[in-house]
């Protein structure tokens, strides 16, 4: 009987104890940029759910680390969060090379990731749900845009990147793209810079002569904090966006925050959210934010905005507790389950959820246009939300392959969905 009692009240321990939750984002170094926001609304969104009485009775608890744009460290403390602090979940990552960086350590130790982040596809796996946007869901209906009457109807694409795996893999599948609605390599451009690099008076020449052989566009795939001399030096040069449209796909509000806007005014982002949507979901989110924002005294303040990754994020916190409260546990197995088929009212103004298959959201397809107030006009939208291909049908070695994690079938990058691997 001592024995019984004694379980019986270890058990209500535990469950009185705060779910952990992990939140994994560079807060300096060069992404400091664009993830410290992201931190920030996780945080926000955690503090709303425990204002409503929290997950199954108890409270989350969130185990925030800063791996400091240094991507082997993000392995390090993912792994920490899931053997020391026991972590139900990780929000987290921006770069695909940090969320790659973490895939390995997830799938030792079956842990469950929501990455929030427009990524290039060509991944899928058990441990980890994307909330950000695959390149059917971004990059390629940016190209159709630029390659429209509406667009500027470009003929001539320069790619400039960051030189990692997320802007090569993107422009790999651009590339693709563009050849078969018949624009030829010789009229597409391709560059890439190291992480931080601050010196793009060259490109941003080449870039100019290479319009003068036709109606050009660019496709910027700069991500983190090089995008402040990036855009400084289009402004520099006087690259015109009606002449010469920038599209961004890593620049968004917060991004923008720490730039003369004034000169960038015309250039152009595809996103799947931006602050401007005149949505009641919006507004709410955004007046969450701007309370959140003044009573914890956030660096900024009043000028702080909300941004695509911030909805992803939002939105990715939100179907985790949906489905933990559905499993009715957080195991990792039943709530990776219940989160097939979730959807959320999301700020951009349409009911998104997340795809029964294959672990990516159905989102809307927006692009804005930048204003000099440093926010961005819809100049263009789908009408409805548009599901994601993992593997893009633009690269032979991926045209046949399926993301099917359907229990007990299952797939990440296999041809024929394979029977339960015994997870």
């Amino acid at each position: 009987m001592a024995l019984g009692l004694a379980l019986t009240g270890t058990v209500q321990a535990q469950e009185e104890e705060p779910i952990k939750v992990g939140i994994l984002h560079s807060l300096s170094g060069t992404m400091a940029i664009s993830e410290t926001s992201l931190r920030d609304v996780a945080l926000m969104t955690i503090e709303h759910i425990n204002e409503q009485g929290g997950l199954l009775g108890r409270e989350l608890e969130p185990v925030v680390m800063d791996p400091g744009s240094d991507w082997p460290t993000y392995a390090e403390q993912a792994r920490e969060m899931l053997e020391r602090e026991d972590v139900a979940v990780i929000f987290g990552s921006w770069t695909s090379v940090s969320r790659q960086s973490v895939l390995p350590v997830l799938e030792e130790l079956n842990g469950l990731m929501f990455y929030p982040v427009q990524y290039e596809g060509e991944e899928s796996s058990r441990n980890i749900f994307y909330t950000g946007a695959a390149p059917n869901q971004q990059t390629l209906p940016a190209v159709d845009y630029l390659m429209s009457d509406q667009g500027g109807g470009a003929e001539r694409f320069y790619l400039v990147g960051t030189d990692y795996v997320f802007p090569r893999t993107t422009n790999r599948i651009v590339r693709a793209y563009l050849n078969e609605h018949g624009i030829g390599d010789e009229d597409i451009e391709e560059v890439y810079t190291p992480f931080g690099h601050d010196d793009f008076q060259t490109i941003v020449n080449n870039i100019g002569d290479f319009a003068e052989g036709g109606p050009t566009a660019v496709i910027n795939t700069v991500n983190g904090d090089a995008n402040v001399a990036f855009y400084q030096e289009l402004a520099n040069q006087g690259i015109d966006p009606i002449d010469v449209p920038v599209l961004a796909t890593s620049v968004g509000e917060e991004e923008l925050r720490g730039m003369d806007t004034d000169p960038l005014t015309g250039h152009l982002a595809a996103w799947n959210y931006f602050m401007s949507l005149d949505t009641p979901e919006n507004d709410k989110f955004k007046e969450r934010w701007a309370e959140y924002v003044d009573e914890n005294d956030l660096p900024g303040g009043d000028d702080r905005v909300t941004n695509d990754p911030m909805e992803a994020t939002h939105i990715g916190i939100r179907m985790w507790a949906q489905a933990v409260m559905q499993a009715g546990t957080t195991d990792v197995d039943a709530v990776r389950q219940a989160v097939y088929g979730q959807c959320v009212d999301a700020p951009s103004g349409f009911e998104v959820c997340m795809d029964e298959e294959n672990h990516h959201l159905h989102k809307p397809v927006i692009i804005g246009e930048i204003q000099p107030d440093g926010q961005f006009y819809p100049v263009w939208e789908t009408d409805e939300v548009v599901r994601a291909e993992p593997w893009s049908k633009y690269v032979e070695e991926s045209e046949d392959k399926i993301a099917d994690w359907t229990y007990p079938w299952v797939c990440g990058n296999c041809e024929e969905a394979q029977h339960d691997l015994g997870f």
